[in-house]
């Protein structure tokens, strides 16, 4: 059995309704027996609530992007705690994420999105969730933040940071997320036990399929291509990330 922890299969801009059984069945097909639909907004966490709602096996998340961080309000907060605490949610989230900090982009607003990141670091202690992390040209101020919040569980999605920050989320006992731009270009990976697989689905199509969108069941690519580069088998690399996830998540 192998694990999507990260994708957005539920996001119809992406998925036509259609499109998104067909990816579920696809999945299915190649072992993918659970899949995690991440929030990047109050809006999509909810959409991503109900989508996991009706089909078995899928999971969700409520996450505010820091790209969102200076359309923030507290509302946010309060709607978070209402589908995350409320007894009569139709399923229950398992992270909140994705949340954090990213500086790639030029015009970035530093101080809204440390502030939005530490609101929902707090929610998640609050809940008592884990995290889905996602940091991009930020480790710096994103561990300094971290550090703020203790006995905080999670992963870092996407990881494409230097070793010493590598380093750095595995010693404050994090998972990190590795997906298809581990078959495309260099990136530094965790040891197996603290892996996860992810696809970000629709984006970071892994190779053989590079080019095209895409979906949960390329997961299995992930796999074979992380089986291949440590050379261990892939069953292996199945059973330790699925260990993981279900340690993490709780699935």
């Amino acid at each position: 059995m192998l694990i999507d922890t990260h994708c957005h299969l539920h996001d119809q801009e992406w998925f036509f309704p259609t499109q998104a059984e067909q990816c579920l069945k696809h999945a299915k097909e190649n072992g993918i027996e659970k899949i995690i639909c991440i929030g990047t907004d109050p809006e999509d966490s909810q959409v991503a609530q109900a989508f996991a709602s009706v089909h078995q096996g899928v999971y969700w998340t409520y996450g505010i992007h820091p790209e969102h961080a200076s359309k923030f309000s507290q509302d946010a907060i309060e709607l978070a705690k209402s589908l995350l605490i409320s007894d009569t949610a139709p399923s229950t989230a398992v992270a909140i994420g994705e949340i954090g900090l990213d500086y790639h982009y030029d015009g970035y607003d530093r101080a809204a999105q440390i502030a939005l990141f530490e609101q929902m670091l707090q929610l998640a202690r609050d809940c008592n969730l884990p995290v889905s992390l996602h940091i991009r040209e930020a480790f710096v101020d994103a561990f300094a933040v971290i550090d703020n919040f203790s006995d905080l569980t999670g992963v870092v999605h996407s990881f494409t940071g230097s070793k010493h920050e590598l380093k750095q989320a595995l010693d404050r006992g994090f998972y990190v997320g590795v997906n298809g731009l581990a078959t495309y270009s260099t990136i530094n990976l965790p040891p197996l036990e603290k892996m996860l697989l992810e696809t970000d689905a629709p984006f970071l199509t892994p190779i053989p399929n590079r080019g095209t969108m895409n979906m949960p069941g390329y997961v299995r690519d992930i796999a074979n291509y992380l089986a291949a580069k440590m050379g261990v088998a892939e069953q292996l690399i199945a059973e330790q990330t699925t260990k993981n996830a279900q340690q993490l998540f709780h699935i």
